[in-house]
Order: structure tokens, then sequence, then C-alpha cells
């Protein structure tokens, strides 16, 4: 392998086309070939940006697994190679994490070309005043393991971002009041584009709102914990919390790591250290 060829990760717009980086623009005329989502796509995209006949890989979400072996193997050989999605940044909800971590896994320079972020766009204007969010990116869609996923993040005193289609946005919204409470949130929909839209309201209330048919790219932000849930919290379901991920095979470092958000890290090694000896 060439020393010094590296996968670049480019961030691209997630819907104004001047928000492209002149650092992307270079990189994408530069490289050997443009590994894709969506190479329909991001062709119409290279093709606004001035670059033509650029080869293409295709890297879809549904085929990342067996694809991904075949594109370090071009990485190893001298390719230098740009990882795009369809809008934003690659491995954030969207196809590439996989290659990234086989071309890591290879010793292949992996470097980070940052842009536009539909995440980091909602939260700057959303308004609320906690200073950490958690990106928690798509739901999963299987009842169970939504519960899971929400009760987890039920008393993080952090903004919490989501993403989602619009056709399943009321649902989730609705689901988002039952599992966190009626919380103030922000439904951010085609940001960027002609037809942008910040809304703001309870979850109730912006379940209500978008009850009907909805379009385009839909990011959803919570506000935080409220400090009264954080104080009202029985020991035992911290304990019991603790007690389900070591039974998962978790380690107490990384249950530290995952409870940070509305525990003291040190109190809930401390704890599963204790458990773990039981």
């Amino acid at each position: 392998m060439r020393s010094g060829v590296p996968l670049y990760v480019v961030a691209t717009p997630i819907g104004n086309l001047q928000d492209v980086t002149d650092r992307a623009r270079e990189v994408l005329a530069a490289c050997d070939g443009v590994v894709a989502e969506d190479t329909r796509y991001s062709g119409q995209l290279l093709k606004h940006l001035g670059i033509e006949k650029k080869p293409f890989h295709s890297l879809p979400a549904y085929d990342e697994a067996r694809r991904a072996d075949a594109i370090v193997e071009r990485l190893a050989r001298g390719e230098s190679l740009a990882l795009v999605t369809d809008a934003g940044t690659p491995a954030v909800s969207d196809p590439g994490a996989m290659l990234v971590r086989r071309a890591v896994e290879r010793g292949v320079p992996v470097v980070p070309v940052p842009g536009a972020s539909a995440a980091v766009a909602a939260v700057s204007v959303s308004g609320f005043l906690q200073a950490r969010f958690h990106f928690a990116g798509f739901l999963p869609r299987k009842a169970r393991a939504r519960s899971e996923v929400l009760a987890e993040l039920r008393g993080l005193r952090a903004q919490l971002v989501f993403y989602e289609s619009p056709h399943r946005l009321a649902a989730t919204l609705e689901d988002l009041a039952a599992a966190l409470g009626d919380r103030a949130a922000m439904v951010a929909r085609e940001l960027t584009k002609v037809h942008e839209e910040l809304s703001r309201g309870t979850l109730s209330q912006l379940a209500g709102r978008f009850s009907g048919e909805v379009r385009g790219e839909v990011v959803v932000v919570v506000s935080g914990a409220p400090e009264a849930e954080q104080a009202g919290e029985d020991p035992a379901d911290l304990e019991r919390e603790v007690s389900e991920r070591l039974s998962r095979g978790e380690r107490p470092k990384d249950i530290a790591e995952a409870l940070s958000g509305s525990h003291a890290k040190r109190e809930v090694y401390q704890l599963a250290l204790k458990l773990k000896e039981r």
C-alpha cells in the first residue's frame, strides 16, 4: 500500500448547494474516484461543481458490508477515494461507518473534510440552553427496541437530536411525548432548502401540527431532562440499569461513560464494580 493515499470523508450540502466548501470541491476534483451512497444523486452534485468523468463506486446502506472490502482494496492499491452520501456528513446516520472502520483496520489514512450537518444546524437554532446535545439519529422501528432507547435517553441533561422520515414524524413525536414527558421541542424541516421550516412547541403540540401529510427531511430537537426529574430519580433505578448492562456483558468503564449524561461518572463506575463483584 502506498503510504499517505487516503480515504477522504467529504461532507456535502444538505440542501443549498452554495454550502459546499472550497476544500470539498478541491478534494472531489483531485481524487481518483468517488464512493457514493447513490451515484446518480452524487453525479448531479459533481456536475454542478463542474467535475465530470469521475469514476464512481456505489456504497448503498443495504449492501455496505459486502462492498466495503473491495473499496478498501482499491485504497490499498494506491487509489485516493472520496466518500460522500446523498447529503451531509457520511457515516452519521448514513452509509460509511463500516467502510471507515475497515480502512482504519487496514492502516489506510482516513481524512475528514467537514461541512454541512443537519443535526448541528438544528441544534444551533433550537434555542435550548443545555450546552450539550446527544445525537440519537433514527430511532428503531420496532416498539420494544424503541422503548429501550427512549428509556436510556429520558434522564439525559442534554438536548436530544433525532432524524425522522416525514411520514413517521407525528407518530414519533407522540412516542417521544409518552416516553420523555411533554417537553419543549423543535421540528426542523427542509433545512437550508427553499421551503425550510422551524416549528416550536411541546411534543404533543408538534404531533398535532404534523398529523397530516409532511414532506422533506426532518430533524427533531427535544429539550433535555428537567432538573425536577433528575432530583426525583430513585437510586434503585440506577442500580437496576447498571445490573442489566452488566448482564449484557458491558464493562464498568463503558457503563459509566454511557450513563454520564444523567449521573456522575465516578458514582456509576464504583456501583458497577460493586455489583460485578457480587
